[in-house]
């Protein structure tokens, strides 16, 4: 009995709380399209890029998150691009894949700020095999052998998987030192119960993000040459009862960045919660073309040791001169069109 209340618990873990919440990524401010659809073809050219997450690295509790993206413009105001995302949780077995197309108009306000609306969609599915699961029926106590199968009612219910359509929308304000956006995930709540005739809608996913470029000094030295800026930057979620704010500043050279950002629970619901669960150092290193990013999760909290989280990213933009967009041929040399790409 005590290995089947085991079982029922992870169940429950699993199909109440595990497959609600949407993964984030430390490193939101140099793949920003895994926040908001109105980031695509923000580059005015070819931008490309993947990014790994790998949380509690220490053995069955690791859970990895992969994320890939590719857009353009096809025209001088509309971005179009694609993008996956893979999560796997290794202790529970389960699987999240989705797969997106987007779109996005820009409109130009005045001289300085434009305003883009972006636009996904895709096909979502998650995976969990219960097939794979060793019930109590299935142990003989005499002998110790497993039996193949089992006729234990708690799981002939359950589907190994579910496929559903999802929807999302957003907008991004920008101009050549700031941005500002917000994006809601699952429109169309889509159900994500794995349980025949059940109906457990996908939470909607808020984001509220934003960050600033100036430049750091007036007058440049040996250790802070011409060009040198500081980011600022934000990023606030909220899915269900879950909330997360992060916050932090980044010192950005020519050729590489550094910083640090600090993941805060701004609503802590009970009074022993934790005002700041992690600080992330982040780093970054750029070529002509591509840009690689490292960020460590150092957590803060009580949860024990965790080893934090791990994040590579690797991003690509294009050289192509787009000579049929404003001001791109100047914007060049900084790495994009909005100050978040020279990151």
């Amino acid at each position: 009995m005590k290995f089947k209340f085991i079982l029922v618990m992870v169940f429950s873990l699993i199909i109440n709380k595990s497959h609600a919440q949407d993964p984030i990524f430390t490193q939101f401010y140099l793949v920003p399209e895994t926040l908001n659809p109105a980031f695509t073809g923000i580059s005015n050219t070819w931008n490309a890029g993947v990014i790994h997450r790998r949380q509690w690295p220490d053995g069955n509790r690791r859970i990895d998150t992969q994320f890939g993206f590719a857009n353009n413009l096809v025209s001088d105001e509309i971005g179009v691009g694609i993008s996956v995302l893979n999560h796997t949780e290794v202790f529970t077995g389960y699987n999240y894949f989705k797969f997106n197309g987007a779109f996005a108009y820009r409109i130009d306000l005045d001289n300085d700020w434009r305003l883009r609306l972006g636009l996904e969609a895709g096909y979502g599915r998650k995976d969990f095999n219960f097939n794979n699961l060793l019930l109590e029926d299935q142990i003989n106590i005499n002998t110790g052998a497993i039996n193949p199968g089992s006729i234990d009612p708690g799981v002939m219910d359950y589907s190994n998987n579910i496929n559903f359509a999802d929807f999302s929308a957003g907008f991004v304000m920008d101009q050549e030192n700031a941005w500002f956006g917000v994006a809601v995930k699952h429109l169309n709540r889509p159900d994500i119960s794995f349980r025949e005739n059940a109906n457990v809608p996908l939470d909607l996913f808020l984001t509220v993000h934003g960050g600033y470029f100036y430049e750091f000094l007036n007058s440049p030295t040996s250790l802070i040459p011409e060009g040198t800026n500081l980011l600022i930057t934000g990023n606030y979620m909220r899915q269900g009862q879950y909330n997360r704010l992060d916050i932090g500043t980044v010192m950005d050279y020519s050729r590489f960045s550094f910083g640090i950002i600090a993941a805060i629970n701004p609503e802590g619901r009970t009074s022993s919660s934790h005002m700041v669960t992690s600080l992330n150092p982040v780093l970054s290193f750029k070529s002509s073309e591509f840009t690689f990013g490292y960020s460590y999760d150092w957590n803060t909290s009580r949860i024990g040791n965790t080893q934090g989280v791990h994040e590579f990213s690797l991003t690509w933009q294009s050289s192509y001169r787009c000579d049929r967009c404003d001001n791109y041929k100047v914007k060049l040399k900084r790495n994009g069109e909005a100050g978040y790409q020279k990151m």
